[in-house]
């Protein structure tokens, strides 16, 4: 018997807030271009029901589905900004404040005598 991940039976709702409002804008995205489920499913090489679980936001559909589908839908350059470090200004603080000083400088021997 497979033990059941907690995440993907609760997740935290911020979680589950976002990827139903990603499987919401996929959708948009699908149906704007006029395609079918089963049609996108063959361009990105899945089943109908991966992408009919990304648009419904459920959290045990692959990561690759859903990146698959930004790809699918041109929309994948978005996919780039998601947790760029350059952006996270708690992080980049952290590491400031936590970064050594050495106590000496490090280097060869002089030739002053």
């Amino acid at each position: 018997m497979t033990a059941r991940n907690p995440l993907l039976a609760s997740p935290p709702f911020a979680v589950e807030d976002s990827l139903v409002r990603l499987g919401q804008r996929l959708r948009t995205a699908r149906l704007r271009r006029n395609l079918t489920v089963a049609e996108v499913g063959k361009k990105i090489g899945a089943g109908s029901r991966a992408v009919g679980d990304a648009e419904k936001g459920k959290p045990s559909t692959s990561v690759a589905v859903y990146a698959a589908l930004l790809w699918a839908f041109d929309l994948i350059r978005d996919l780039d900004a998601v947790a760029d470090p350059s952006h996270d200004v708690e992080g980049i603080a952290l590491a400031k404040r936590q970064s050594r000083i050495r106590a000496r400088q490090t280097g060869g021997l002089d030739n002053d005598f």
